[in-house]
């Protein structure tokens, strides 16, 4: 059985300490970028600009510390905004940018790219503002070719770097879309076997009680002929057969209450008789007329089998040629039944689709196969069904002929 997937509690305690790491790491990036900014523009007191300037590059600082504080939110908006600051200070200061502005800018165009593809209008409009932000740069300080070369370099790599994460990001979603999808697959799958498994069961049960009901009732009635073919003065046989007489009739009463709660049958079917291993020869026929070439071998000395035996032997071997059919089309088919000193069993052999052709697939743990499982613990026995080497399809059951003592226990 596959693991059970994790629950909605874990998956959202992952997730919020994987948004509290990332609102941390934006915080130290944020902290740390406006002091790189303050610490580079105010490095040389000498070289300070006039005021006006000065508060022009320490308001840039502060604005550049919380666009990158809210760039996840926000990506193309903070690209906007950063990249039209940074040219407004090209032009006002006619100085060019410091480092902290450059990377910054990198820093911004990757995380871009990791929401937004670079084909896109909104990837598109972010590599052309870093195109306009490296112009400003060369034109407003005394970058060299040689510099500028390296900067499209690292523009290069930083939106190369982005685009990989984003296609890491997608395809880790889609793994996890496909592993969410199997999960209700297999969880779906598992609900309709149980529901599989209950009308199997549903069934067994009114067909069981119908055999049981029919086998008190017998008893009732010979311990009421009993009771009248005694005379006055065994009164105490009497009685005791009396008490047998109303136990009984309150047992089947009981009985029938019970099957209005499994009663789901059509009800052409609870009048039915229940067949037996005596009349697996009449559906032996009946499926041959529909195309299977069907064998019955009969081995060791048939004897009387209890009543839900009998019927779940019938049904295993109904079952399982209905398999045979569906899943083979017509075909070569063998029932042996073996009448052992302690056990029965059942073995339904086919031998594949005829002429090589493709069939359906094999059943697996298709209703058929459910309901013969079920009928089979039923009676303590043993099940062994799969595939033959040499194509084709086996059902080996072994029912214990105690079964019925065992499951009275």
């Amino acid at each position: 059985m596959a693991d059970s997937p994790p629950s909605p509690a874990v998956s959202d305690s992952g997730a919020g300490r994987r948004t509290t790491r990332l609102r941390t790491i934006d915080w130290l990036l944020a902290a740390v970028i406006g002091l790189f900014a303050l610490v580079e523009e105010l490095r040389n007191p000498a070289d300070l600009p006039d005021r006006p300037v000065l508060a022009l590059w320490l308001g840039g600082a502060l604005l550049t510390a919380f666009l990158v504080l809210v760039r996840r939110r926000f990506p193309f908006p903070v690209v906007c905004v950063f990249t039209g600051a940074s040219l407004a200070v090209f032009l006002l200061a006619q100085q060019p940018p410091g480092a902290w502005q450059w990377y910054t800018q990198l820093l911004l165009l990757f995380t871009l790219l990791t929401v937004v593809a670079p084909g896109s209008p909104q990837g598109v409009a972010g590599l052309a503002m870093t195109g306009v932000f490296l112009s400003g740069m060369f034109l407003a300080g005394h970058t060299g070719v040689e510099e500028y070369a390296v900067a499209v370099v690292m523009v290069m790599i930083a939106g190369g770097t982005g685009v990989a994460v984003r296609r890491h990001g997608l395809r880790a979603d889609k793994a996890d879309e496909a592993d969410a999808h199997s999960r209700l697959l297999a969880a779906r799958a598992e609900l309709l076997a149980r529901e599989a498994v209950a009308r199997e069961r549903a069934r067994i049960a009114r067909e069981l009680h119908d055999i049981v009901t029919h086998s008190v009732s017998v008893m009732v009635m010979q311990a009421g002929g009993v009771r009248l073919t005694l005379p006055e003065e065994r009164r105490r046989e009497r009685e005791a057969l009396a008490v047998i007489e109303e136990t009984g009739r309150g047992a089947v009463e009981e009985l029938h209450r019970m099957l209005g709660l499994l009663r789901a049958a059509p009800a052409g079917d609870e009048t039915a008789p229940q067949p037996t291993l005596d009349r697996l020869a009449e559906l032996i026929t009946q499926l041959r007329s529909a195309g299977l070439d069907i064998a019955l071998q009969v081995e060791g000395t048939p004897r009387p089998l209890p009543a839900g035996l009998d019927l779940s032997a019938y049904r295993i071997a109904q079952e399982a040629l209905t398999n045979v059919l569906k899943h083979a089309g017509p075909t070569e088919a063998l029932v042996k039944i073996t009448h052992g000193d302690a056990a029965l069993r059942l073995e339904i052999v086919d031998e594949g689709p005829r002429d090589g052709r493709a069939g359906p697939a094999a059943p697996s743990e298709g209703n058929g196969l459910t309901g013969i499982r079920e009928r089979v613990a039923l009676f303590h026995g043993v099940l062994d069904a799969g595939p033959r080497e040499g194509g084709g399809y086996r059902v080996h059951a072994v029912l214990p002929l105690q079964a019925t003592l065992l499951g009275s226990r």
